[in-house]
């Protein structure tokens, strides 16, 4: 059994990859812990504990940090309804939160279980906070397999950033410096084709027709929406899936490469953009003293993970494949 644990701050579509990994028989997801993003911790936690209950699992879940580092709060209330989930108004969940706060939750799991798969799903606050207070976990995790960022630099809440990489962008850069085996799947590859499109969502309710494939439609109606009226994409977006996917089978990311990747910080119009090195370009270190670069030319080779592409038909099979 793969042993994961899922980072998230649950609304519809990481409700969805919620479900998927809890649907897949050789993972074994050992904690989900819930950070703010999309909604508060309090709400987050409970659409997460409802998701696992729509699969019959109750893994511990885990309420974690409820608002950045540094920045004000933002919520995606615009994007998934005020409940996360679609304003389905689901009953609260039979499971409760563990006593234990996300953050020791997270070090002592990933101690616990040397070669860990963690898969962050929102803002990295929980995940930084735990790398400053127990360095030693990072050569402990096989995997992180991250929803996060823009390569393409193409945002979807500011021209140039993502979500939950804007949402707490220090927190990010600690993550992303901190020599985890990063994985990024950025937000742009759930888009065009690769969003569920009206035929895909009939078959989902038609065809498959289980309470998890209408779920998984039905809590996302409030994304569909906004997806269609404010970003112009044919239907249904599932960054949080397609990363998922990607999590379950590396082979549905069929293009990658290593790269130096940073988060800006400073910039008032960049504000948590992912920088990538894509060429390779900053020979010297010298000459940017102090920089993102320079830090991490310190430790050798780049190690983050990009992903430029995926197997559209596949990444959709395998969603359907979890949902029936």
């Amino acid at each position: 059994m793969r042993k994961m644990i899922i980072d998230t701050d649950t609304a519809s579509d990481d409700a969805v990859a919620i479900v998927m990994a809890l649907q897949t028989p050789d993972i074994e997801v050992i904690g989900i812990t819930v950070v703010a993003g999309n909604m508060p911790v309090k709400q987050a936690s409970i659409n997460a504990r409802y998701s696992a209950q729509m699969c019959g699992k109750t893994p511990p879940v885990y309420d974690g940090i409820d608002t950045p580092f540094i920045r004000d709060p933002h919520r995606a209330y615009f994007f998934h309804g005020s409940d996360g989930m679609g304003e389905m108004k689901y009953p609260d969940p039979v499971q409760q939160p563990e006593a234990e706060h996300a953050v020791p939750a997270l070090i002592r799991l990933i101690r616990a279980n040397p070669g860990v798969e963690l898969v962050t799903l929102g803002p990295l606050t929980n995940v930084a906070a735990a790398l400053l207070q127990a360095p030693d976990i990072v050569p402990l995790v096989s995997r992180c397999v991250m929803m996060g960022g823009a390569a393409c630099t193409v945002g979807n809440i500011t021209p140039a950033a993502e979500f939950n990489i804007w949402c707490d962008p220090e927190a990010a850069r600690i993550v992303f410096r901190s020599g985890l085996p990063v994985e990024m799947v950025g937000w742009e590859l759930c888009r065009g084709e690769a969003n569920l499109s009206d035929a895909d969502m009939r078959y989902m309710k038609e065809q498959i027709n289980t309470p998890l494939a209408h779920f998984s439609i039905d809590c996302n109606a409030s994304a569909i929406r906004a997806n269609r009226t404010w970003l112009g994409d044919p239907a249904l977006p599932l960054p949080d899936p397609v990363a998922m996917a990607i999590a379950i089978d590396p082979t549905i990311c069929t293009q990658s490469s290593l790269h130096y990747v940073d988060v800006e910080c400073e910039g008032i119009f960049t504000r948590g953009m992912t920088v990538v090195d894509q060429l390779d370009v900053t020979h010297n270190p010298d000459d940017l003293a102090g920089s993102m670069w320079a830090v991490h030319r310190a430790k050798g080779k780049p190690w983050v993970r990009v992903c430029w592409a995926i197997d559209i038909p596949r990444w959709k099979s395998l969603l359907y494949k979890t949902v029936a």
